[in-house]
């Protein structure tokens, strides 16, 4: 699986909050998303990618 924070991140840090251990937050107040997301982090991302309120986070199984 693969994590992408696209363009409509607003920094609202909510992915940051649930899955700490995939997402973090830029200096410039956006989101990133690591590389390396194991199979128990899976079911995480997935969460927050549905709980985004912009839809910033595309997932790619």
């Amino acid at each position: 699986m693969k994590a992408k924070v696209n363009e409509n991140c607003i920094g609202c840090g909510l992915c940051n909050s649930i899955c700490p251990e995939v997402f973090t937050m830029t200096d410039e107040g956006v989101a990133t998303a690591s590389s390396d997301i194991s199979e128990e982090q899976e079911e995480s991302v997935r969460e927050t990618a549905d709980s985004c309120p912009v839809d910033a986070i595309e997932v790619e199984e």
